[in-house]
Parts: structure tokens; sequence; C-alpha cells
């Protein structure tokens, strides 16, 4: 019970939950003093201990279950339930269809007879699905998917229609057929839920193995890596950020006020009066940049974006202008909102407004629809900015307009998330758009978009 403990524990720090050393040892203390035997009074001494801040207790109430109660469905022998003529009916209904289930016998007959899966047949089903490499909870329900389709729980579904009405058509009464549908409806959850139960438990241990591994600085963490729990310390994170790189933008500003002293020019200048230093000269003053922002918004993308508009709406006082749009199939100009709120409410507002969805990215339809409404917000001293991975669902990319946007701006910049051996692949046009990119950025942590920024800023 107390490696089960450490265990929990530990998935909750993976989860982003903050758990002390002294605090595991009160919930151990807690434990040994209210006993395990009773479930309620030992998840109350768990979560007195270890619980601190309000927005964990879900956390502690997905992961307790997993590690400390019985998760094997109530399963009910149908068989034994149905009278001998409905017996019959089903063994000649089921040799009617058996070319067909062939595939399936062994996963009917289980349902039939209510057998849950064995330890070792779940075991068979996760290594096919590739469940030991998983270790976040967010691939829980790609996993659960993935043994339902190794099980055939899909094709069972299907094939159990057709089992109904077969038996329907030899006779059986209604009744009888919506009792047994209800029977094996219940069964095939039961299964599901098998599955579910294990995939989560897993995944749970997994994370608790890695987090005995030593954590990397917040600010290194690939973002698409990002568990729920560090979205709102990084969150915190990128306010700090935003604080450092406005000191340092002010600095430079002030520091440029009247320009740098530019030796070579003070003595190419002052060559007449016999290289006396009579006229100073100087560098050209610092200019705050012009930005628009171009970000794509779609699933795998969603938080980096999200840190990339507060950190900018953070230094608005930093830049001449921004206008900022976001895209998923099509171009949404967001500028207003995030112009006349708080930049952490704002982006909230923006996330909010904008779910994603199961409509695909089209880069090169969002291009059109800003050439059409927006191409006269750029001249020669704004910096044109795309946040994403230039993956376009083999639409078209619209490369013409990419090229006109780079020549009438000052500069054309790409954040890219994913690493160069990536571009070209599938359905990335990542090289193609890259070919009209003054500069592409690889942005995948924290500090890496913070740098980019600060580089925008640093060149005016």
């Amino acid at each position: 019970m107390q490696k089960r403990m450490i265990d929990f524990i530990r998935a909750l720090r993976a989860a982003g939950v903050r758990i002390s050393l002294a605090e595991s040892q009160d919930a151990m203390f807690g434990v040994d003093e209210t006993g395990a035997r009773d479930v309620n009074t030992f998840k109350s001494a768990m979560k007195a201990t270890l619980v601190k801040d309000q927005r964990d207790q879900p956390l502690f109430e997905y992961f307790f279950p997993l590690f400390f109660k019985n998760n094997k469905p109530p399963l009910q022998n149908i068989l034994e339930q149905l009278s001998e003529d409905q017996q019959s009916l089903l063994r000649e209904a089921m040799q009617s269809l058996m070319g067909d289930l062939d595939a399936l016998r062994d996963l009917l007959q289980r349902l039939l007879e209510g057998r849950e899966f064995s330890e070792e047949e779940l075991q068979q089903l996760g290594d096919a699905a590739g469940l030991p490499a998983g270790d976040e909870m967010y691939m829980r329900s790609w996993f659960e998917r993935r043994m339902n389709r190794q099980a055939g729980i899909a094709q069972l579904e299907r094939m159990l229609d057709e089992l109904l009405g077969e038996l329907a058509e030899l006779g059986m009464s209604e009744e009888a057929l919506a009792e047994l549908e209800r029977m094996l409806r219940e069964n095939l959850e039961g299964l599901s839920e098998q599955i579910s139960q294990r995939v989560g438990a897993t995944l749970a241990e997994q994370m608790a193995e890695r987090d005995r591994r030593e954590r990397p600085d917040l600010l290194d963490v690939p973002l698409q890596r990002l568990s729920s729990g560090d979205i709102d310390d990084v969150r915190d994170e990128v306010r700090r950020l935003a604080a450092r790189l406005r000191t340092r933008a002010a600095l430079r500003q002030k520091r440029a006020k009247s320009g740098q002293f530019d030796p070579r020019k003070t003595i190419r200048k002052n060559m007449r009066y016999g290289g006396v230093p009579m006229e100073a000269q100087f560098r050209k003053r610092h200019k705050k940049p012009s930005l628009i922002l171009i970000c794509d918004l779609s699933t795998s993308m969603r938080y980096a974006v999200e840190f990339l508009l507060t950190l900018v709406y953070e230094l608005s006082d930093q830049v001449r202008r921004t206008h900022s749009f976001i895209f998923i199939h099509d171009l949404v100009d967001v500028s207003t909102t995030l112009a006349e709120l708080p930049p952490r409410e704002a982006v909230a507002r923006v996330m909010a407004e904008n779910p994603p969805g199961y409509y695909s990215t089209d880069l090169g339809n969002s291009l059109s629809s800003f050439q059409k409404e927006h191409m006269q917000l750029i001249d020669s001293r704004t910096t044109v900015i795309f946040f994403g991975d230039g993956r376009n669902n083999y639409n078209d990319p619209r490369l013409d307009i990419t090229q006109e946007m780079q020549r009438k701006g000052k500069r054309l910049i790409w954040f890219c998330p994913e690493r160069r051996r990536q571009w070209g692949t599938g359905d990335s046009d990542m090289w193609e758009y890259s070919m009209y990119a003054d500069h592409v950025f690889m942005v995948n942590s924290l500090r890496q978009l913070a740098d980019a920024v600060d580089r925008i800023l640093a060149d005016g």
C-alpha cells in the first residue's frame, strides 16, 4: 500500500499538483492514524494532506480511483437469463451470421457469458496499441480508441445490430429482444470501461515513474508536451518574461534617444577639418517595430499561440502598433479584442470565442482572405510574423500572397515549432514558405519564444 501511495503522489506531481516531501510524509502519517480499510476515510486523509489549492481537487478526484479502487466493471452472464427457446433462437441466429462473425466469435461469446478481459489479455492489447510509450494523461482517449480497435469492440457493435435483426426475423418477441439488447449493450459498455480504466491506470503509473527523473526547467519544456498542471505555471512565467523583456527594451530605447555615437562616420565627416572631430556623428535611432501577427490556432498550436499573444501584448508599449489574426480554416481578426482588454483576459476571450473543431487547417484560404481585406495594413515599416508549422492539409499554400507580403513589408518572419527534418513531410509546406521568409525561428519552448520576440524588438 505504501508503494501505491508513493506512486499516486508522484502521478499527482507529474500532473502539476505541488506536493512537498513534508506533505507526502503527512499523508503517510495520516493514513497510519486512520487506516486504509474504509475507502472514504482513507480518501479524506489523503486529500486533506496533499491538496492545498482548490484547482487541484479535480486532479485528485481523477487520479484517486486509478490507484485505489477496483475498476473492474460488473458484467452479467446473459445466457443464464435466457429461456431454452431464446437460447435456441440465439444459436440459430449466430449460426446464420457465423461467416461474418468468425473473427469476432470469441468476443461475442465473452459478451454473452459476461467474462471480463484477463490481465494477460489487457497487457497484450496495450502492447499492440503502443500503451507502454505513453506518459501523459491527454493521450488517454487516443489509446482507448486504439485498444478498442485491437479488441474488436467497434466491429462487434455493428455486428450486434445484425444479430438482433436476425433474431427478430426468427420470431423473438419485442420484449425479449429489448431486454437482450439492453444486457448486451451493458456488457459491451463494461468491456470498454475496463479498457478505459486500464489505459488510465497505466498512464498514471507511467507518469509516476517519469516523475522520478529530474524535471527540466519549465522554460525549456516543449510547448506541445506541457501537462495540464503546467499551463497555469507557464502563464505566470509569461508575465515574468514580459516584465524582463520590457525592461531590456526600455533600456535600448533610452540609450537610443539620440542615437549611438559612430566613430567611423565622425572621422570621415571631419576629414575637412584635418581630422579634428568638430562634428559628432550618430547612428540611426532605434525604432519601435510595427507588427502583424498571423497565428495558427489549430489544436496542436493553441497553447503556443496563447503564450505568444500574451507576451506580445504585455509588451505593447514597446511596439508601434500590432494587428493580430488567427486562423484554422479561415482568417479571423482579433486585434480589437486584444486592444480593448488586459492581455491575459483578452487572450482568454480569443481562445474561448475560437474553439478547436473538426475543421482542417487551411493557411492558403486564410492568406486569400488577408489579401482581399487587410493587405493595406502592410507598409515598409511592418514586420509580418507567421506562427505555425506550415501544415496546410494538402490545400493550395498561396505562396504568391506570401511573396507579396514579404515584398511590401520590412521583413517577413516565421516562428515554427517543428524542426527542419520535419519540414516537407506529409502535408507540410514549410520549405516553400521559408523561401519567402527573411528569417525562420525555431520556437518549441517558452525560452525560444521569448528569445525570438526579444530579437524582433531589438532589431526595431
